[in-house]
Order: structure tokens, then C-alpha cells, then sequence
């Protein structure tokens, strides 16, 4: 059996405009169907890696219990961005926003966003546990998890004075009075 051409292309970014540093959020939103998930970083795009069923199943379990347990003015969700400026975006694993964001929209604006949660996969340890809490520091986002995998543990950040400082982690049970009170089983989001 071989494979046929089907004569369809997968999607890229355009190189020249990956040079030129010129995309916008009006591109993202009009990529193909197709598309990988991509942040913007300063115009660039950046394919954003493809979850393994682990990191999928935290991330489905945390939406769930966030869902469950948070209070009625805010609203979780997964695969959906912040919308930092025309030529930067997010593409965090779970957020926390404001309940009144559109569910038709793909993006939320930073001052609807309470907390941006990451699942480190191996591919993203840098990005994850360095880059990116330093970025969502920077554009003013409350709250910060970073989620380790096998075991699972659980890192909790408040913005203080622009930067993020370690307010909890745990392995069993994460227990928080911010954004709401919070009292996590870990168990409760371990596939």
C-alpha cells in the first residue's frame, strides 16, 4: 500500500515574513483550519508543540475542576489565548478569565486573564518554567501555575511587584486564598 498525494500542503509560516518579524493577530486568526497552535513573539510565529495524552489529560482535569470549584465570575478554559498586543500572544494550557469573555472568541485580552497555567512537557521545560512566567509577569497576569509531570506537582505564583514569587506547591494538596480559596487535590488532576 502506498501513500497517494492528496494534493493538499500543510500549513507553515510564510519565511520571509518570519524574517521581516511583520505577522499579526489578524494572521493568526486567519490561518487555515489545519494550522498547528502558534504564539506570536515580537511578529514571529511560534508552532506551538503538540500535547502528549498526559499533559492533555492534566490540563482537561484542571479545566474540569477549575469549572467545578471556581466562583461564577470567572470562566476556565483550555487552547485559548491572551491577546498581549497586535504582535504578541499566548497559547498557555488552561486559563482562568473573566466569566463575561465571548465564548466565540479565541483570544482574551490580558486585564480578563487571572490566571495562566502551564504543563511542562520535555520540549517545553525552558520555555515553561523560565521564559514564559517572565513574559506573563510582565504583561500583568495575577496568577501563575507551572505543572510538573511524573509525579505531578503543582507550582503557585502571585504577582508581586512585577515579578512572580512562589506562594504554594505541592505534590498533595495545593492549598491558595487567591485567586478564590482553594483547596486542589492533586490526585484530583493526575491522569
Amino acid at each position: 500500500m502506498t501513500a497517494e498525494p492528496t494534493g493538499h500542503v500543510m500549513w507553515t509560516p510564510d519565511p520571509i515574513r518570519q524574517r521581516l518579524a511583520a505577522a499579526t493577530i489578524e494572521d493568526v486568526l486567519c490561518l487555515p483550519d489545519d494550522a498547528p497552535r502558534v504564539e506570536l513573539r515580537d511578529g514571529v510565529m511560534i508552532v506551538v508543540p503538540s500535547p502528549t495524552y498526559d499533559h492533555q489529560d492534566i490540563c482537561s482535569l484542571l479545566w474540569l475542576w477549575l469549572r467545578q470549584h471556581a466562583p461564577r465570575e470567572y470562566r476556565a478554559s483550555q487552547a485559548t489565548g491572551v491577546a498581549v498586543s497586535l504582535d504578541n500572544t499566548f497559547e498557555p494550557d488552561v486559563l482562568l478569565v473573566d466569566a463575561d469573555v465571548s465564548g466565540s472568541r479565541h483570544y482574551s485580552v490580558v486585564e480578563q486573564v487571572t490566571l495562566a497555567v502551564e504543563v511542562v512537557s520535555p520540549g517545553t521545560r525552558r520555555r515553561d518554567r523560565l521564559e514564559k512566567p517572565a513574559e506573563y509577569a510582565a504583561a500583568g497576569i495575577p496568577h501563575y501555575w507551572r505543572i510538573e509531570q511524573n509525579p505531578v506537582h503543582v507550582y503557585a505564583y502571585d504577582l508581586v511587584d512585577g515579578s512572580y514569587q512562589l506562594v504554594a506547591d505541592s505534590a498533595d494538596e495545593l492549598v491558595l486564598t487567591a485567586p478564590f480559596e482553594i483547596r486542589l487535590p492533586i490526585s484530583d488532576i493526575t491522569p
